[in-house]
């Protein structure tokens, strides 16, 4: 196992990316590691969905307002399904939403362990691509993710390694 604290320092958000095609095996160990992820009760009320084709890519981009995403080779799309997710007993909270985006989190650390970039995308035509995709439909769409081989004049963004102090967001009780 390689330095988890590394990789989550190194990791940051991509929107750039050059022209290299991703390889499919390394797109199948991101999917890998999305289906490795702890779900509550392990229910597994998640979908991933990997866009293909070129009329599917269209239709993904065609809703999602960023032109950088149209330079990633690779889009993946994350969903989860509150009909199947554990519900919470004493007052009703369901972890569909939570579970997908465990799911979505190691798949995103896993692309960057595979030497890749991406950026959780959460704004987004929902209901564009839920029109689109028949298969997208029933579930809460929470993340796209441009999969792609980082520009060599890529860097993360100027805020990026900018943290609210310590003691403001951890308390020790």
């Amino acid at each position: 196992m390689g330095d988890f604290f590394k990789l989550a320092c190194e990791r940051f958000s991509v929107r750039k990316f050059s022209a290299r095609e991703v390889e499919a095996e390394k797109i199948q160990r991101i999917v890998e590691a999305g289906l490795r992820a702890p779900t509550a009760c392990n229910l597994q009320p998640y979908r991933i969905w990997v866009v293909k084709s070129g009329e599917a890519r269209e239709k993904a981009l065609g809703a999602v307002p960023f032109p950088f995403v149209r330079d990633a080779p690779a889009l993946l799309v994350v969903g989860a399904s509150e009909q199947e997710g554990w519900v919470r007993k004493f007052d009703g909270k369901n972890f569909a939403d939570i579970d997908a985006a465990i799911v979505a989190t190691q798949m995103m650390l896993q692309i960057h362990d595979l030497g890749l970039g991406t950026t959780w995308i959460g704004h987004f035509d929902e209901k564009a691509l839920k029109d689109s995709f028949e298969q997208m439909r029933g579930f809460n769409l929470i993340a796209i993710f441009p999969v792609g081989y980082i520009a060599d004049d890529c860097e993360p963004a100027k805020g990026h390694t900018e943290k609210r102090p310590r003691e403001q967001i951890v308390a020790e009780l």
